[in-house]
């Protein structure tokens, strides 16, 4: 009768060789076909179609109707060094890893401590195991540890340091700890970029409009319209949404934080035990009135937010000679190591209060 096979085994390596956990153990991302990248083509398609009438406008407009060579080199720098920046900073966002979470020394002497434990007690913390983000909590899904304001991406199949928001128009990938300075790097050249296409194209169409027998080429002013009315359209959209992190980057949140009001259930003090709840409570397990107590204490109760001057220093700040020119080109990086971060100092006190609205709703 052949043997059974147990329900758990536990196999000792005696090779020799390094067992250590690794990235690539535990870091299940999705691998992404062609079509994650469609939505990227067709950006790329996007910025570059109103280069030809964009040429049109300014040779025609500026340097054979108005003869205005200075006018026509500057608008031609400018708009290229903002195309140029543009391209680079996308780049950065599609090639750069967004934040890994991995393993390193300290995280390597908590799972080995985790190895000792017996097979009872490894199984009860296993099932007290949460998916949270906080120091030395582990993620269920992908199994790494979660540093502070690390999420994981069901999209991805992975952990991201400081995960802002998944971007399917930049390759199907996260935008992280690691990428955000130059995401928000690539927005504001785009808006800028997109106003001033817009600028100089109405600029040209008015003039147009007033002096029509001056026109040389009658699809000049066509061009003229329908650029001027793409760049209105792109400023509009694009803008709101670098607005949008102008705020997010002033109050030091992220997209996820900002839109997720009970996150801040991760970090209050513990409640009594005569409420019931989880530790820390879950959104499901609270009643109306406490959901409405946490939904309005989200607006106040900012747990990063250390002034804003400090908050872009943490997100585009720079410490070496010349950073700024990094900066200038593709946004820079955040300083730290993304796995911690300073917090509010009157966080704690703001948490205190809410859990003790919290306990009188009850």
């Amino acid at each position: 009768m052949p043997r059974p096979h147990p329900l758990l085994s536990f196999e000792v390596d005696t090779s020799g060789q390094d067992t250590s956990l690794k990235h690539e153990d535990f870091d299940s991302e999705v691998q992404r076909t062609w079509y994650h990248y469609l939505p990227l083509c067709l950006l790329l398609v996007l910025m570059l179609a109103p280069h030809p009438s964009l040429l049109i406008i300014l040779t025609n407009h500026y340097l054979f109707t108005l003869d205005k060579t200075v006018a026509f080199i500057i608008h031609f720098l400018i708009l290229y060094t903002l195309e140029f920046f543009a391209f680079a900073s996308l780049m950065v966002c599609v090639v750069r890893d967004p934040g890994p979470v991995y393993f390193n020394a300290s995280d390597q002497d908590s799972t080995q401590q985790r190895e000792d434990m017996g097979l009872t007690e490894a199984l009860m913390t296993m099932g007290n195991a949460d998916d949270e983000c906080s120091p030395d909590k582990f993620c269920r899904k992908c199994w790494v540890p979660k540093p502070e304001r690390a999420h994981h991406c069901s999209i991805c199949g992975r952990c991201v340091l400081k995960m802002d928001h998944h971007c399917p128009w930049l390759g199907a990938k996260c935008i992280g700890y690691r990428t955000y300075p130059a995401f928000v790097h690539f927005l504001t050249c785009i808006t800028a970029f997109s106003a001033y296409i817009a600028t100089i194209s109405i600029s040209a169409f008015w003039w147009s409009f007033n002096n029509p027998l001056r026109v040389p080429d009658q699809a000049t002013p066509v061009h003229e319209l329908l650029l001027a009315a793409a760049g209105v359209i792109f400023t509009l959209v694009v803008g709101s949404f670098w607005v949008y992190h102008i705020y997010l980057i002033t109050t030091n949140q992220t997209t996820v934080e900002a839109l997720s009001p009970f996150l801040l259930l991760r970090y209050i003090p513990a409640l009594p035990a005569s409420m019931k709840l989880s530790d820390p409570p879950m959104e499901e397990e609270l009643s109306y009135n406490q959901r409405r107590v946490v939904r309005e204490a989200h607006r106040f109760v900012r747990m990063y937010d250390v002034g804003w001057r400090r908050n872009w220093a943490q997100v585009f700040g720079w410490s070496k000679p010349r950073g700024w020119i990094i900066l200038l080109i593709i946004g820079g990086s955040g300083n730290g190591d993304g796995r911690s971060f300073p917090r509010n100092p009157r966080s704690q006190e703001m948490l205190s209060q809410l859990a003790a609205r919290l306990e009188k709703e009850a």
